[in-house]
């Protein structure tokens, strides 16, 4: 990337993290990416005050600070958006109402989000899918394509400003391809 440093300037992202069980790698190399690139990071969660990471096999990970929560903010708050996978922290997600009616309108109003892993399913539960050509976590091959969207095994996916991603291995190329999506977003 080149002068990646200003690319993201004025270019404000919203992050969500569960409570516990979001994935590590796929919250912090995307998180460290956009702000590398110049980008405002605010961490929305179910509340705030500290989020528990977990890394492979559902490890302790680091502890990391929801700044704000779901219920306080909107998708008119950002520019963009990213969602870690982590299965019990995608599952936490999708669980929450303020949390999939802000993708559900983000998306609606065609502002990029970057999703990776099992964070797709949010996508799901957002109603977001339908017409959609999706990469994820291969076990959500079957819940992508009944909510109307189509699974490919790729590294990267993106289609109509949503970028998908497969697994913590792909996540260069997604940290990459965010950035490159989220420039034109402010």
């Amino acid at each position: 990337m080149s002068d990646s440093g200003q690319q993201l300037e004025d270019v404000s992202v919203a992050i969500f993290v569960a409570s516990a069980g979001s994935e590590e790698v796929e919250f912090t190399e995307p998180r460290e990416a956009v702000t590398d690139a110049g980008a405002d990071v605010t961490v929305v969660g179910p509340e705030t005050g500290d989020a528990d990471l977990v890394n492979n096999d559902l490890e302790e990970g680091q502890t990391v600070e929801i700044e704000e929560a779901f219920e306080d903010v909107s998708a008119d708050d950002f520019d963009a958006l990213v969602i870690p996978g982590g299965t019990v922290g995608a599952d936490r997600i999708r669980l929450e109402d303020e949390a999939t009616t802000f993708i559900e309108e983000h998306v609606a109003d065609d502002k990029p989000v970057g999703v990776i892993c099992h964070g797709p399913w949010t996508l799901v539960e957002a109603g977001v899918v339908d017409g959609l050509t999706l990469t994820s976590f291969p076990s959500l091959q079957t819940d992508i394509r009944n909510a109307g969207g189509e699974w490919v095994d790729e590294e990267v996916v993106t289609d109509q400003r949503v970028v998908t991603s497969r697994k913590p291995d792909d996540i260069s190329a997604f940290c990459e391809t965010i950035v490159e999506e989220f420039a034109d977003a402010a």
